[in-house]
């Protein structure tokens, strides 16, 4: 509990913002300017004083120009708003020397950027001052620690010990950044008489957490190294804003401890979920959720995401709060893509609803003791995403139920029990005169029969590398005792590909 006083402090946490990212060859740009256009808004309205993204603010290492110029003007935009500070640290996607590169220019806006984990960690702790040169909060910056940064390799260094290393490299890392984020607030808060936070940053993967099949998801380190739990962090912590996974959760039943997922749908797998971004504040809170600002429209976005905004689509009915006390919803045949708005009545134990014209907010956690609160502000949906799942029958009737001015872009996964040869031609005839666009066709019979070698037509679209590699194994023969360590060494070598910042130098 803090020994002092808390200053109003408000923090706008998010994450895994993906720029550049595309959906089965479809660009998403103008979402993406959506919904920083709506976070630029959002900021302005709710007086936020410190931004911080926790990782994966790019898809890849090499993000393409527009991505580039997306981050770059909202960052410069932003800093002419109330928004005093924004953090930024990389994710597992992002390359660290990529982000860095401009840290020191970025810093005379107040961007505080960390992409690379520092050889002197004094530098991950940032103090950041209000305008009046007190000190508003203790941020300890942590970004995606990679392997070489939490442990050494050793020649037939087994998996077990491999984890335990990680582990403990990782939790070494972040005991020392308490410590002297400890030591800072313990003599800021004796000069102002007053409780100074401590706010940490990570990009780390929870063990128990919940994904989703297709969000794009990967292993931060080989197999299942690294998985961290709640009590990974300091009790010093006020707060942790934590990156990586895209469904919203907290970690191990802790309220200060959460994921505040993406800010878009990555996958159709995450078309049901309600994207939200995480508002934290501390001190007594002086405004109410109840304004009709609360949750704002994007502005200056393109015609055709602009006239989806408006609708302000409800992706879920439910939050999954709770890493470890979600309650896991049933999956229908027919996915209903028209769903209710969400209620307090189907929320999961939150202590208030705030509603607004479209979108509800929700209180997660209040404590008084400690004079926190966190938020939830659910995103709007700027394109609507919905998978479906049956035979013929039901597809074909759950595509009619769609609103024929609705633009609505479709995964269709047949599991019907008839082998159908023509199924994008079906399917096809049954999305003629909607403006909804199919970008996926699954036939589950097809791919199943493949992976057992009953037949050889199937698209690399169906496979991820780690399918193809099995099937590599089967087909030339490899002796059941040798998959093991040639998958294992296989998920090294993608590891390798997918972390190595080749802009390092």
């Amino acid at each position: 509990m803090p020994a002092f006083a808390i200053k109003p402090l408000t923090i706008l946490h998010t994450s895994d913002w993906h720029l550049g990212r595309r959906l089965y060859g479809r660009m998403r740009y103008e979402e993406f300017e959506a919904f920083l256009s709506w976070l630029q808004e959002t900021i302005s309205a709710q007086k936020v004083d410190v931004l911080i993204v926790a990782g994966d603010i790019f898809d890849t290492m090499t993000p393409s120009n527009r991505a580039q110029a997306l981050y770059y003007e909202f960052l410069g935009k932003v800093s002419k708003l109330c928004c005093e500070h924004i953090v930024i640290v990389a994710g597992n996607h992002d390359s660290p020397t990529f982000l860095d590169a401009p840290s020191k220019v970025l810093k005379f806006l107040n961007v505080h950027v960390i992409g690379t984990a520092c050889d002197d960690l004094n530098d991950e702790v940032l103090v950041l001052d209000a305008v009046d040169g007190t000190p508003h909060c203790i941020i300890a910056a942590v970004p995606y620690l990679r392997d070489r940064d939490v442990r050494g390799s050793h020649a037939g260094e087994s998996m077990d010990c491999k984890d335990a290393n990680v582990i403990k490299g990782i939790r070494a890392h972040y005991d020392e950044v308490a410590s002297i984020a400890k030591a800072r607030q313990e003599h800021l808060s004796n000069a102002h008489q007053r409780h100074i936070p401590i706010i940490a940053t990570g990009h780390l993967f929870a063990a128990g957490s919940k994904t989703t099949e297709d969000d794009g998801v990967r292993d931060l380190y080989v197999g299942s190294l690294g998985q961290i739990s709640a009590d990974m962090f300091d009790d010093g912590f006020d707060y942790v804003a934590l990156g990586h996974l895209h469904v919203p959760q907290r970690v191990g039943g802790c309220e200060h401890i959460r994921y505040s997922g993406s800010p878009i749908a990555m996958g159709f797998g995450e078309a049901k979920q309600q994207k939200q971004v995480l508002l934290v504040e501390f001190g007594e809170v002086e405004k109410s959720l109840s304004d009709e600002s609360t949750i704002l429209q994007p502005a200056n976005t393109t015609s055709k995401v602009e006239k989806v905004a408006k609708k302000a689509v409800i992706q879920t009915p439910e939050f999954m709060d709770d890493l470890f006390g979600f309650v896991e919803q049933e999956e229908s045949a027919a996915i209903n893509v028209n769903e209710e708005p969400f209620t307090q009545s189907k929320a999961m134990q939150l202590d208030s609803t705030f509603t607004t014209s479209d979108l509800t907010s929700q209180r997660l956690h209040h404590d008084e003791l400690r004079q926190m609160q966190v938020i939830s502000l659910p995103i709007p949906c700027f394109q609507k995403l919905a998978q479906i799942t049956g035979d013929l029958t039901t597809i074909a009737a759950t595509i009619k139920s769609l609103k024929s001015s609705e633009s609505i872009w479709l995964e269709v996964i047949y599991d019907g029990y008839e082998i159908v040869n023509e199924l994008r031609e079906e399917v096809n005839a049954m999305i003629e005169g909607l403006t909804c666009e199919v970008l996926k066709i699954k036939n589950t019979r097809t791919y199943n029969k493949v992976l057992n070698q009953q037949q050889s037509s199937v698209t690399l679209q169906d496979l991820n590398e780690l399918d193809v590699f099995n099937k590599c194994l089967e087909i030339n023969g490899i002796a059941d005792t040798q998959k093991a360590s040639l998958r294992s060494a296989y998920q090294q070598i993608l590891h390798n590909i997918y972390h190595d910042d080749a802009q390092a130098e």
